[in-house]
């Protein structure tokens, strides 16, 4: 299959109740954000987390990954320039195709994890950070059952327009957002929490204060609780 995961990081603590998949970003790869979630990864018991790889070599650097281009649809990175947020805004919704191939076989991805620990969809927590969580996002609105939750560090909702016509489900989500950020703009963090209000996703926010394009621990410990709060959620009702 064109594009499939093939590489991933895996840690299982104990017999996993629940499966946390954590996607990178751009020009970026699953080994650096190994080194990022340590202290994320001991958090939790009867847990598996993976880590996949993108299988795409980065358009700018060689040896990082990408999970879609960024150039195809932003070939000279005005995101990061033009002066309003719907200019911004008009630029990541070019990127519904280079979404949609990723979501491809990162949902293939799933179902076999899933399989794997004999879990459902509300067992899943889909996280990513910038590019991944952009990726993350979609992929948790395309996905046919609603999954545990969704957590996005530095993330935009990317291809909104095609995304009010077809998401499929509504996740619970928690966006977690620097407002220094130099890279995705703080406003993003609005945006998306709109975006998936109108569509019907119960919406947490975190602001970093003095944050800037990165994974914090501040960041990582509000994540773990999300998620820690909505599994025994779940338990409760099951």
């Amino acid at each position: 299959m064109l594009n499939a995961i093939n590489e991933e990081i895996v840690y299982v603590n104990g017999q996993p109740q629940r499966l946390i998949i954590f996607l990178h970003g751009y020009i970026d790869s699953a080994d650096y954000l190994e080194g990022k979630l340590q202290n994320f990864i001991k958090t939790f018991d009867n847990t598996a987390i993976h880590m996949p790889q993108a299988p795409i070599c980065c358009e700018v650097l060689e040896d990082k990954r990408q999970w879609y281009s960024m150039h195809r649809f932003d070939p000279n990175d005005d995101r990061k320039t033009v002066p309003t947020m719907a200019e911004c805004v008009e630029i990541y919704n070019r990127m519904t195709l280079g979404l949609e191939e990723a979501f491809s076989y990162l949902n293939d991805y799933i179902a076999q994890c899933l399989n794997e620990y004999q879990l459902e969809d509300k067992d899943l927590y889909l996280c990513g950070f910038s590019q991944g969580a952009m990726l993350a996002i979609y992929t948790s609105l395309m996905r046919e059952h609603k999954i545990g939750g969704c957590i996005s560090f530095s993330g935009i909702m990317a291809g909104h327009k095609f995304l009010e016509r077809h998401a499929q489900s509504t996740p619970d989500t928690l966006l977690i957002h620097g407002n220094a950020d130099n890279l995705v703009r703080f406003e993003a963090l609005n945006f998306t929490k709109n975006e998936l209000e109108k569509l019907g996703s119960h919406v947490e926010t975190y602001v970093v204060n003095g944050g800037q394009h990165r994974i914090s621990s501040e960041g990582l410990e509000v994540a773990a609780d999300f998620i820690m709060k909505h599994h025994l959620n779940q338990r409760k009702i099951a």
